[in-house]
């Protein structure tokens, strides 16, 4: 069997909302980093035994949050050891605005992945960007790296668009399916 793990930050719950729907579709453990930037109890045991592992952060200010960063900064103790080489590797992000630079914190995420010798999976989906295109389409926002949402600053949790989570769904069915081929 797969094992998918899924370690994120979210700072309003709208990373965190992503993070279940990914999870969902991976068939996933959730791996919380908490506000102060730790891992759950148990939380390197499960990123250590997961054949894949799904990064997600909020972009701010253009990159991860600095609570993910803490993670990033710590994980080289499994870094040195090699301990994540060939492991399945992908990432989403959420941002208030449609652009908001989510790019950015995708390449942050692929150049940690590529860190630990890592294999890197988009979200395979082609982007939602025809003239009959609506905003809740799946892959709307239009990335290929990674899963990718967009909030209105002023929104809760409850309010993000369903062809967001969707696309995050879909994602994470994905990098299970990924992982799964190269477990064979």
């Amino acid at each position: 069997m797969t094992t998918v793990a899924v370690v994120y930050h979210s700072g309003y719950g709208h990373t965190g909302r992503m993070a279940q729907s990914v999870a969902e579709g991976a068939g996933a453990s959730l791996v919380p980093i908490d506000a102060e930037g730790n891992l759950p109890e148990g939380g390197w045991e499960t990123l250590a035994a997961a054949d894949a592992i799904i990064m997600g952060s909020p972009t701010y200010m253009g990159s991860v949050s600095w609570q993910f960063k803490k993670f990033a900064d710590a994980s080289s103790k499994p870094w040195f050891n090699q301990q994540w080489k060939d492991k399945v590797f992908a990432g989403f992000t959420n941002s208030a605005t449609m652009n908001g630079d989510k790019l950015s914190t995708l390449h942050y995420l692929f150049t940690l992945a590529m860190q630990h010798s890592g294999i890197w999976v988009g979200t395979g989906m082609l982007p939602s960007n025809a003239k009959a295109a609506q905003r809740n389409d799946i892959n709307y926002v239009g990335s290929s790296s990674g899963a990718m949402a967009q909030s209105p600053s002023d929104s809760s949790p409850a309010e993000m668009l369903p062809g967001d989570l969707e696309t995050a769904r879909l994602f994470g069915m994905r990098v299970a399916e990924t992982a799964a081929r190269f477990k064979a």
